[in-house]
């Protein structure tokens, strides 16, 4: 079986909706919103592009017959739905150009949307730009992906040259790049370390959704390391600990989300916008193309109540809602010292008092 084809029948095999650390966050209810749902734009900018939706559909697959049947009809959902859309890695067709109209089939579908081709950090710029020219990509993510490639059976087992490989393409490449984890989230160490060698956006992609590693396993003859199933920091706490370095970058939240409410709770810890693939894909396979987009046309309304809900305009503003976290992510924030007060007491200076 094709590779890619086997990571979306363990994808969708692996995929069930699960407790994950975004239950840890709680909203502090304020029964005054003072706002009506007219009032609020979903509006956001990343890349360098303005997106009607907070959200959109991040990297899945790509590379064989089954998965070009798949890139279509996620194209054609973010064309209903008016959403920014990420192909899975092109890697694929930069060694075999037989698989390149599983890729190209996204702009034949949708013309003018706004899409991101995908690599992984091991390509230097002369693939960057392949990648980008392969569908006319609007902007290129280059995914981290170090525990996947180290549990799957034939994978990299070298990474020295990740940071140089990117540093390279962010001076030289002439669109605008994202660099992601797939998964396994980030600390604010290595935000540093991209931030420094002029990374401008960070898809943080935490745990808590789909697991390659627990993929990568499931392919191995023993399976035996299923104890890295659950390994990495989540995407709320790799948010939190965005929210430590000064904002000189843009923030992609992405990895565990399972909802609207999930979406919502990623922009109040700070994501300019969110990237959804399991919760996407699984509904596309399980229901069809009609289905999945009511379901993402359910979540852009869901927004706006939320929106309307907390009393916040516009998805900035939503950085001043104030919340609480419980369990395993108020643990990491005293063990890495990240100020939970701040985030419980924020946005009180909106209130006017009167006496």
């Amino acid at each position: 079986m094709n590779r890619k084809d086997e990571h979306i029948r363990l994808a969708k095999a692996f995929h069930k909706e699960k407790s994950n650390d975004f239950d840890a966050i709680r909203l502090i209810h304020n029964p005054l919103p003072q706002i009506a749902t007219n009032d609020v734009s979903l509006q956001t900018a990343v890349l360098d592009h303005e997106e009607a939706f907070p959200f959109f559909i991040n990297a899945m697959t790509g590379g064989s017959q089954k998965s070009q049947q798949i890139n279509h009809d996620l194209a054609l959902i973010a064309k209903e739905c008016n959403l920014m859309m990420a192909t899975g890695s092109v890697t694929a067709t930069l060694k075999d150009e037989s698989v390149q109209d599983s890729f190209k089939i996204v702009r034949k579908v949708n013309p003018d949307g706004f899409f991101l081709a995908n690599i992984g950090a091991h390509n230097d710029l002369e693939n960057a730009q392949r990648a980008v020219e392969l569908f006319g990509a609007n902007a290129l993510q280059i995914h981290l992906n170090a525990p996947q490639e180290l549990v799957m059976p034939e994978g990299d087992r070298a990474f020295g040259d990740w940071l140089d490989n990117i540093a390279e393409i962010i001076a030289k490449l002439d669109v605008p790049v994202v660099v992601k984890e797939v998964g396994f989230g980030m600390t604010r160490e290595t935000m540093l370390q991209l931030i420094s060698v002029g990374v401008q956006t960070i898809d943080v992609s935490g745990q808590g959704g789909t697991s390659f590693t627990q993929i990568e396993n499931a392919r191995r003859p023993k399976r035996e390391m299923a104890y890295l199933s659950e390994f990495g920091q989540s995407t709320a706490i790799s948010l939190l600990e965005a929210a430590q370095v000064t904002r000189s970058f843009e923030v992609i939240a992405s990895g565990g989300i399972r909802n609207a409410f999930d979406i919502f709770k990623s922009l109040i810890l700070g994501a300019d916008t969110v990237g959804i693939s399991a919760t996407i894909l699984n509904q596309l396979l399980s229901h069809g193309v009609d289905a999945t987009i009511a379901m993402i046309e359910s979540w852009q309304e869901d927004l706006i109540l939320l929106y309307t809900m907390v009393g916040k305009k516009n998805t900035h503003a939503l950085e001043t809602v104030p919340v609480i976290f419980t369990d395993e992510v108020w643990q990491w924030c005293q063990a890495r010292g990240i100020d939970v007060r701040k985030y419980a007491i924020r946005g009180q200076n909106e209130i006017p008092f009167r006496f």
